[in-house]
């Protein structure tokens, strides 16, 4: 229920805007509906992420300690997981929103990219782009690779485990339960993935705005 709601606003924050400006030819975003687009979509990127994370432990649990299971994921324990997920996404690129909004920016700023990325808006503006884009780089890693960590960490332990169960129909089973969140976890990581290796591997700005789009638009469907 916490994915599907997230996933919704997630493309609500970007597509209405991306299918004006491809259709329309809307290209004009005021500064402050831009920095608030910048705000929703990298909290609601980064909810996704710790979101999966708490559904990963929620297999971890079912699978490698499955009588412990009514006692460890109650509702209150999942009501605190999934808060905890919300919470700290929406707090996390306050920062580095903010500091990007106290740039120096010209009365209209030309933003290379199909909704308001951060770092698309960073180079857009008149001053030092560096500390901007060292500390987006910053919350990225803890954002995108430290879940992937404790996702893998997870599934490590669930494959021990069921390596373990002798039935096949048991086996069966147990992956059954997770393929539908691997899925998700890997087509959120690979398009996390493309969008990074256009940025670092400096190709055209065509490609890394591609791998954005993907995504924000691949992953929620």
């Amino acid at each position: 229920g916490n994915l599907s709601a997230l996933d919704i606003l997630f493309t609500t924050t970007t597509v209405p805007k991306m299918l004006s400006l491809l259709l329309l030819g809307d290209r004009l975003l005021s500064f402050p509906a831009c920095f608030l687009q910048m705000h929703l979509f990298h909290s609601f990127s980064s909810s996704e992420a710790f979101i999966l994370v708490v559904m990963a432990y929620d297999r971890y649990v079912a699978i490698c300690r499955p009588l412990h299971y009514p006692v460890h994921m109650t509702p209150q324990t999942n009501t605190a997981l999934a808060a905890s997920a919300w919470i700290t996404a929406l707090l996390l690129p306050i920062p580095a929103v903010v500091q990007t909004s106290h740039m120096a920016f010209d009365n209209i700023a030309y933003i290379y990219h199909c909704f308001c990325d951060h770092l698309a808006v960073v180079q857009a503006s008149c001053s030092d782009t560096s500390p901007q884009t060292l500390m987006g780089f910053c919350i990225a890693m803890v954002v995108s690779f430290l879940p992937l960590l404790l996702v893998l960490l997870s599934y490590v332990r669930i494959l021990i485990s069921v390596l373990q169960i002798n039935s096949k129909e048991g086996r069966s089973k147990a992956f059954s339960t997770c393929s539908s969140h691997l899925l998700v976890v890997g087509t959120y990581y690979l398009s996390i993935a493309i969008s990074y290796v256009a940025y670092r591997a400096d190709l055209p700005v065509d490609f890394l705005i591609m791998g954005n789009v993907v995504y924000a638009i691949l992953t929620p469907v």
